[in-house]
Protein backbone atom coordinates (compact mmCIF):
# COMPACT_ATOMS: atom_id res chain seq x y z
CA UNK A 1 0.00 0.00 0.00
CA UNK A 2 1.74 3.33 -0.77
CA UNK A 3 1.86 5.23 2.56
CA UNK A 4 2.90 8.85 1.09
CA UNK A 5 1.19 11.51 2.68
CA UNK A 6 -2.28 12.42 0.83
CA UNK A 7 -3.23 15.80 -1.19
CA UNK A 8 -5.37 17.35 0.72
CA UNK A 9 -7.87 18.60 -2.06
CA UNK A 10 -10.74 20.99 -1.38
CA UNK A 11 -13.80 20.64 -3.89
CA UNK A 12 -16.35 23.68 -2.97
CA UNK A 13 -19.76 23.75 -4.36
CA UNK A 14 -19.46 19.82 -3.47
CA UNK A 15 -23.00 18.63 -3.27
CA UNK A 16 -23.48 19.95 -6.97
CA UNK A 17 -23.61 18.56 -10.13
CA UNK A 18 -19.84 19.44 -11.49
CA UNK A 19 -18.52 18.13 -8.50
CA UNK A 20 -20.79 15.18 -8.74
CA UNK A 21 -18.70 14.18 -11.94
CA UNK A 22 -15.68 16.03 -10.35
CA UNK A 23 -15.15 14.33 -7.49
CA UNK A 24 -14.68 10.22 -9.28
CA UNK A 25 -11.84 11.06 -11.07
CA UNK A 26 -10.44 12.96 -8.34
CA UNK A 27 -10.47 10.06 -6.37
CA UNK A 28 -9.36 7.33 -8.49
CA UNK A 29 -6.15 9.16 -9.50
CA UNK A 30 -7.01 10.99 -12.53
CA UNK A 31 -5.69 14.05 -11.11
CA UNK A 32 -2.84 13.87 -8.75
CA UNK A 33 -1.61 10.69 -9.94
CA UNK A 34 -2.00 6.87 -9.82
CA UNK A 35 0.13 6.28 -7.18
CA UNK A 36 -0.93 9.71 -5.10
CA UNK A 37 -3.39 9.24 -2.06
CA UNK A 38 -5.67 11.66 -1.47
CA UNK A 39 -8.06 13.31 0.98
CA UNK A 40 -11.29 15.24 0.11
CA UNK A 41 -12.75 17.93 1.69
CA UNK A 42 -15.71 19.06 0.73
CA UNK A 43 -17.56 22.65 1.14
CA UNK A 44 -20.72 23.73 0.67
CA UNK A 45 -23.39 25.66 2.52
CA UNK A 46 -25.50 24.22 5.73
CA UNK A 47 -28.97 23.18 3.09
CA UNK A 48 -26.81 21.46 1.05
CA UNK A 49 -25.24 19.05 3.90
CA UNK A 50 -28.00 15.95 3.96
CA UNK A 51 -26.75 16.17 -0.06
CA UNK A 52 -23.17 16.38 0.53
CA UNK A 53 -23.83 13.40 2.85
CA UNK A 54 -25.31 10.89 -0.38
CA UNK A 55 -22.56 12.21 -2.28
CA UNK A 56 -19.78 11.17 0.43
CA UNK A 57 -21.89 7.88 1.04
CA UNK A 58 -21.32 7.60 -2.99
CA UNK A 59 -17.55 7.98 -2.42
CA UNK A 60 -17.08 5.61 0.12
CA UNK A 61 -19.38 3.44 -1.81
CA UNK A 62 -16.86 3.09 -4.75
CA UNK A 63 -14.08 1.39 -2.73
CA UNK A 64 -11.06 3.19 -4.36
CA UNK A 65 -7.56 2.28 -2.78
CA UNK A 66 -6.48 6.15 -3.51
CA UNK A 67 -9.27 7.59 -1.31
CA UNK A 68 -8.25 8.18 2.52
CA UNK A 69 -10.36 10.86 3.72
CA UNK A 70 -13.45 12.38 3.32
CA UNK A 71 -14.35 15.48 4.89
CA UNK A 72 -17.53 17.17 4.54
CA UNK A 73 -18.52 20.48 5.79
CA UNK A 74 -20.08 23.97 5.41
CA UNK A 75 -17.30 25.57 7.62
CA UNK A 76 -14.43 27.31 6.08
CA UNK A 77 -11.81 26.77 9.20
CA UNK A 78 -12.37 22.78 8.47
CA UNK A 79 -12.71 23.05 4.79
CA UNK A 80 -9.37 25.26 4.01
CA UNK A 81 -7.09 23.59 6.34
CA UNK A 82 -3.63 22.81 5.57
CA UNK A 83 -4.85 21.83 2.01
CA UNK A 84 -2.39 21.32 -1.08
CA UNK A 85 -5.12 22.26 -3.66
CA UNK A 86 -8.12 24.24 -4.03
CA UNK A 87 -11.25 24.28 -6.41
CA UNK A 88 -13.45 26.53 -6.03
CA UNK A 89 -16.31 25.41 -8.01
CA UNK A 90 -19.24 27.20 -5.88
CA UNK A 91 -20.88 30.48 -6.57
CA UNK A 92 -23.36 32.45 -7.23
CA UNK A 93 -25.82 31.73 -10.39
CA UNK A 94 -27.26 34.71 -12.19
CA UNK A 95 -30.97 34.48 -11.97
CA UNK A 96 -33.59 36.11 -13.70
CA UNK A 97 -33.99 39.66 -13.52
CA UNK A 98 -30.76 39.98 -11.24
CA UNK A 99 -28.39 42.51 -13.01
CA UNK A 100 -24.51 41.62 -13.75
CA UNK A 101 -23.27 44.38 -10.89
CA UNK A 102 -25.32 42.81 -8.43
CA UNK A 103 -23.81 38.79 -9.50
CA UNK A 104 -20.56 40.01 -8.95
CA UNK A 105 -21.49 41.97 -5.56
CA UNK A 106 -22.71 38.17 -4.41
CA UNK A 107 -19.92 36.39 -5.40
CA UNK A 108 -16.97 39.38 -4.52
CA UNK A 109 -18.26 38.40 -0.94
CA UNK A 110 -17.81 34.66 -1.44
CA UNK A 111 -14.11 34.69 -3.55
CA UNK A 112 -13.36 37.37 -0.63
CA UNK A 113 -14.54 35.22 2.77
CA UNK A 114 -12.39 32.21 0.82
CA UNK A 115 -9.75 34.00 0.02
CA UNK A 116 -9.35 35.34 3.71
CA UNK A 117 -10.01 31.59 4.71
CA UNK A 118 -7.36 30.46 2.22
CA UNK A 119 -4.83 32.74 3.60
CA UNK A 120 -5.38 31.79 7.52
CA UNK A 121 -5.88 28.03 7.39
CA UNK A 122 -4.01 26.48 3.92
CA UNK A 123 -0.68 25.99 2.87
CA UNK A 124 1.36 28.84 1.37
CA UNK A 125 2.18 26.40 -1.58
CA UNK A 126 -1.22 25.61 -2.27
CA UNK A 127 -2.61 26.13 -6.09
CA UNK A 128 -6.00 27.42 -6.45
CA UNK A 129 -8.49 26.68 -9.24
CA UNK A 130 -11.51 28.98 -9.50
CA UNK A 131 -13.97 27.75 -11.35
CA UNK A 132 -17.60 29.32 -10.70
CA UNK A 133 -18.40 32.33 -12.70
CA UNK A 134 -17.45 35.11 -13.26
CA UNK A 135 -14.40 33.34 -12.55
CA UNK A 136 -11.84 35.53 -13.92
CA UNK A 137 -12.64 38.23 -11.59
CA UNK A 138 -13.46 36.03 -8.83
CA UNK A 139 -9.98 34.21 -8.58
CA UNK A 140 -8.74 38.16 -8.93
CA UNK A 141 -11.00 38.89 -5.86
CA UNK A 142 -9.61 35.68 -3.89
CA UNK A 143 -5.87 35.98 -4.75
CA UNK A 144 -5.98 39.93 -3.64
CA UNK A 145 -7.75 38.43 -0.36
CA UNK A 146 -5.22 35.96 0.46
CA UNK A 147 -1.95 38.23 0.62
CA UNK A 148 0.12 35.89 1.61
CA UNK A 149 0.11 33.08 -0.94
CA UNK A 150 1.89 33.87 -4.52
CA UNK A 151 -0.61 35.09 -6.84
CA UNK A 152 1.19 32.62 -9.06
CA UNK A 153 -0.42 30.01 -7.07
CA UNK A 154 -3.93 30.85 -8.46
CA UNK A 155 -5.46 30.73 -11.97
CA UNK A 156 -8.85 30.13 -13.40
CA UNK A 157 -10.79 27.64 -15.74
CA UNK A 158 -10.52 28.46 -19.30
CA UNK A 159 -9.95 25.05 -20.21
CA UNK A 160 -13.31 24.00 -20.80
CA UNK A 161 -13.06 26.85 -23.55
CA UNK A 162 -9.64 25.18 -24.58
CA UNK A 163 -11.08 21.85 -24.84
CA UNK A 164 -14.11 23.26 -26.92
CA UNK A 165 -11.77 24.86 -29.56
CA UNK A 166 -9.59 22.32 -30.01
CA UNK A 167 -13.21 19.57 -30.12
CA UNK A 168 -14.39 21.89 -33.01
CA UNK A 169 -11.48 21.96 -34.79
CA UNK A 170 -11.04 18.05 -34.63
CA UNK A 171 -14.72 17.72 -35.94
CA UNK A 172 -13.75 20.07 -38.75
CA UNK A 173 -10.35 18.36 -39.71
CA UNK A 174 -12.38 14.34 -38.89
CA UNK A 175 -9.66 13.53 -36.88
CA UNK A 176 -9.34 12.95 -32.83
CA UNK A 177 -9.14 16.10 -30.49
CA UNK A 178 -5.71 15.13 -29.60
CA UNK A 179 -4.47 15.52 -32.56
CA UNK A 180 -5.04 19.21 -32.42
CA UNK A 181 -2.35 21.30 -30.59
CA UNK A 182 -1.17 24.55 -29.13
CA UNK A 183 -5.00 26.12 -29.24
CA UNK A 184 -4.70 29.30 -27.17
CA UNK A 185 -7.93 30.97 -25.35
CA UNK A 186 -6.99 35.12 -24.52
CA UNK A 187 -9.08 36.32 -22.14
CA UNK A 188 -12.35 36.20 -19.78
CA UNK A 189 -14.21 33.17 -19.59
CA UNK A 190 -17.40 34.97 -21.04
CA UNK A 191 -18.56 35.58 -24.59
CA UNK A 192 -15.63 37.96 -25.82
CA UNK A 193 -13.28 35.14 -24.75
CA UNK A 194 -10.72 34.86 -28.23
CA UNK A 195 -9.97 31.18 -29.00
CA UNK A 196 -7.34 31.75 -31.43
CA UNK A 197 -6.10 28.87 -34.17
CA UNK A 198 -2.80 31.33 -35.35
CA UNK A 199 -0.39 29.10 -33.51
CA UNK A 200 -2.52 26.09 -33.43
CA UNK A 201 -1.32 22.43 -35.91
CA UNK A 202 -3.30 19.79 -36.35
CA UNK A 203 -1.71 16.25 -37.39
CA UNK A 204 -2.99 15.08 -40.40
CA UNK A 205 -1.99 11.65 -41.32
CA UNK A 206 1.06 11.97 -39.92
CA UNK A 207 2.13 15.20 -40.69
CA UNK A 208 1.47 18.26 -38.66
CA UNK A 209 -0.28 21.04 -40.77
CA UNK A 210 -1.14 24.92 -39.38
CA UNK A 211 -4.88 25.12 -38.26
CA UNK A 212 -5.08 27.38 -41.50
CA UNK A 213 -4.22 24.61 -43.76
CA UNK A 214 -5.88 22.14 -42.33
CA UNK A 215 -9.32 23.12 -42.14
CA UNK A 216 -9.09 25.09 -45.26
CA UNK A 217 -11.89 27.48 -44.62
CA UNK A 218 -10.57 30.91 -43.67
CA UNK A 219 -13.61 32.33 -43.30
CA UNK A 220 -15.63 29.55 -40.40
CA UNK A 221 -12.42 30.11 -38.90
CA UNK A 222 -12.15 33.33 -38.20
CA UNK A 223 -16.27 33.84 -38.20
CA UNK A 224 -18.39 30.66 -36.75
CA UNK A 225 -16.19 29.15 -35.31
CA UNK A 226 -14.90 31.70 -32.79
CA UNK A 227 -18.42 32.52 -32.06
CA UNK A 228 -19.52 28.55 -31.50
CA UNK A 229 -16.92 28.50 -28.76
CA UNK A 230 -17.58 31.75 -26.94
CA UNK A 231 -21.42 30.89 -27.30
CA UNK A 232 -20.87 27.16 -26.76
CA UNK A 233 -21.94 27.02 -22.83
CA UNK A 234 -25.30 29.02 -23.81
CA UNK A 235 -26.06 26.38 -26.18
CA UNK A 236 -25.34 23.76 -23.55
CA UNK A 237 -27.61 25.44 -21.76
CA UNK A 238 -30.51 25.95 -24.55
CA UNK A 239 -30.28 22.29 -24.70
CA UNK A 240 -29.67 20.80 -21.34
CA UNK A 241 -31.83 23.32 -19.05
CA UNK A 242 -28.72 22.86 -17.44
CA UNK A 243 -25.24 24.15 -17.50
CA UNK A 244 -21.91 22.38 -18.92
CA UNK A 245 -21.15 19.54 -16.13
CA UNK A 246 -19.74 16.24 -17.53
CA UNK A 247 -17.32 18.53 -19.52
CA UNK A 248 -16.48 21.06 -17.04
CA UNK A 249 -15.28 18.48 -14.90
CA UNK A 250 -13.13 16.82 -17.52
CA UNK A 251 -11.66 20.27 -18.20
CA UNK A 252 -10.81 20.67 -14.33
CA UNK A 253 -9.27 17.36 -14.34
CA UNK A 254 -7.36 18.49 -17.01
CA UNK A 255 -6.24 21.74 -15.89
CA UNK A 256 -4.89 20.46 -12.35
CA UNK A 257 -3.51 17.55 -13.81
CA UNK A 258 -1.34 19.53 -15.70
CA UNK A 259 -0.60 21.94 -13.56
CA UNK A 260 0.82 18.81 -11.10
CA UNK A 261 2.55 17.22 -13.48
CA UNK A 262 2.93 19.69 -16.38
CA UNK A 263 2.44 19.82 -20.14
CA UNK A 264 3.85 17.91 -22.96
CA UNK A 265 7.14 19.08 -24.21
CA UNK A 266 6.48 22.19 -27.21
CA UNK A 267 2.79 21.78 -26.58
CA UNK A 268 0.62 24.78 -24.40
CA UNK A 269 -2.38 24.90 -22.84
CA UNK A 270 -4.72 27.64 -21.78
CA UNK A 271 -4.96 29.03 -18.43
CA UNK A 272 -6.54 31.98 -16.66
CA UNK A 273 -3.53 33.86 -14.66
CA UNK A 274 -2.44 36.78 -13.09
CA UNK A 275 -1.35 39.02 -15.87
CA UNK A 276 0.94 41.45 -14.38
CA UNK A 277 4.30 41.51 -16.38
CA UNK A 278 3.10 39.33 -19.28
CA UNK A 279 4.65 40.12 -22.79
CA UNK A 280 1.62 40.76 -24.94
CA UNK A 281 0.78 43.97 -23.85
CA UNK A 282 -2.47 42.89 -21.71
CA UNK A 283 -3.02 45.43 -18.80
CA UNK A 284 -1.59 43.88 -15.32
CA UNK A 285 -3.62 43.23 -12.36
CA UNK A 286 -6.28 41.06 -14.44
CA UNK A 287 -6.76 37.29 -14.42
CA UNK A 288 -6.41 36.68 -18.28
CA UNK A 289 -6.61 33.21 -20.23
CA UNK A 290 -3.09 33.23 -21.99
CA UNK A 291 -1.19 30.44 -23.42
CA UNK A 292 1.06 28.45 -20.68
CA UNK A 293 3.74 26.06 -20.30
CA UNK A 294 3.73 24.29 -16.65
CA UNK A 295 6.81 22.73 -15.55
CA UNK A 296 7.54 21.70 -11.60
CA UNK A 297 4.07 23.16 -10.97
CA UNK A 298 4.79 26.20 -12.42
CA UNK A 299 3.27 28.16 -15.42
CA UNK A 300 4.99 30.30 -17.62
CA UNK A 301 3.16 32.74 -20.15
CA UNK A 302 4.63 31.38 -24.01
CA UNK A 303 6.76 34.23 -25.31
CA UNK A 304 6.71 35.50 -28.61
CA UNK A 305 3.87 34.40 -30.84
CA UNK A 306 3.21 36.76 -33.38
CA UNK A 307 0.07 39.17 -32.88
CA UNK A 308 -1.46 40.10 -35.74
CA UNK A 309 -3.96 43.04 -35.66
CA UNK A 310 -6.98 40.42 -35.92
CA UNK A 311 -6.08 39.05 -33.09
CA UNK A 312 -4.74 42.04 -30.98
CA UNK A 313 -8.31 43.99 -31.88
CA UNK A 314 -10.13 40.74 -29.88
CA UNK A 315 -7.64 40.34 -27.62
CA UNK A 316 -8.05 43.71 -26.38
CA UNK A 317 -12.29 43.23 -26.29
CA UNK A 318 -11.84 41.57 -23.64
CA UNK A 319 -9.35 42.56 -21.34
CA UNK A 320 -11.53 45.44 -21.65
CA UNK A 321 -14.53 43.69 -20.12
CA UNK A 322 -12.22 41.95 -17.34
CA UNK A 323 -11.17 45.88 -16.71
CA UNK A 324 -14.76 46.68 -15.85
CA UNK A 325 -15.52 43.74 -14.02
CA UNK A 326 -12.39 44.51 -11.60
CA UNK A 327 -13.18 47.91 -11.35
CA UNK A 328 -16.78 47.49 -10.24
CA UNK A 329 -15.56 44.24 -7.70
CA UNK A 330 -13.16 46.43 -6.44
CA UNK A 331 -15.49 49.17 -5.67
CA UNK A 332 -17.94 46.64 -3.82
CA UNK A 333 -14.40 45.70 -1.72
CA UNK A 334 -13.84 48.79 -0.66
CA UNK A 335 -17.35 49.74 0.18
CA UNK A 336 -18.02 50.09 4.15
CA UNK A 337 -21.41 48.62 3.45
CA UNK A 338 -20.00 45.55 1.46
CA UNK A 339 -21.41 42.95 3.36
CA UNK A 340 -24.56 44.62 3.89
CA UNK A 341 -25.38 45.10 -0.07
CA UNK A 342 -23.63 41.41 -1.02
CA UNK A 343 -26.60 40.49 1.33
CA UNK A 344 -28.92 42.47 -0.08
CA UNK A 345 -27.81 41.48 -3.65
CA UNK A 346 -28.42 37.85 -3.09
CA UNK A 347 -31.77 38.12 -0.82
CA UNK A 348 -33.96 36.99 -3.18
CA UNK A 349 -31.81 34.08 -4.03
CA UNK A 350 -32.55 30.77 -1.97
CA UNK A 351 -29.14 30.10 0.33
CA UNK A 352 -29.63 26.58 -1.70
CA UNK A 353 -28.66 28.14 -4.71
CA UNK A 354 -25.40 29.99 -3.47
CA UNK A 355 -23.07 27.03 -4.37
CA UNK A 356 -24.79 25.70 -7.43
CA UNK A 357 -21.57 25.45 -9.92
CA UNK A 358 -24.61 23.49 -12.62
CA UNK A 359 -26.36 26.78 -12.37
CA UNK A 360 -23.33 29.08 -12.94
CA UNK A 361 -20.22 27.38 -15.12
CA UNK A 362 -20.38 28.34 -18.59
CA UNK A 363 -23.37 30.46 -18.78
CA UNK A 364 -23.30 33.45 -20.35
CA UNK A 365 -22.94 35.68 -17.11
Amino acid sequence: MNMAAPTRVLVTGAAGQIAYSLLYSIAKGDVFGKDQPVSLLLLDITPMMPVLEGVVMELQDTALPLLREIIATDKEEVAFNDLDAAILVGSMPRREGMERKDLLKANVAIFKSQGAALDKYAKKTVKVLVVGNPANTNCLIAAKSAPSIPKENFSCLTRLDHNRARSQVAMRCGVPATQVKNMIIWGNHSSTQYPDVHHCVVNMSGSELSCFDAVKDDVWLRGDFITTVQQRGAAVIKARKLSSAMSAAKAICDHMRELWSGTPQGEFTSMGVYSTGNPYGVPDDLVYSFPVHIKDKTWNIVDGLAINDFSRAKMEATAKELIEERDTAMEFLGSHHFYRTALDATSQVSSATLWAPHLSLGSTV
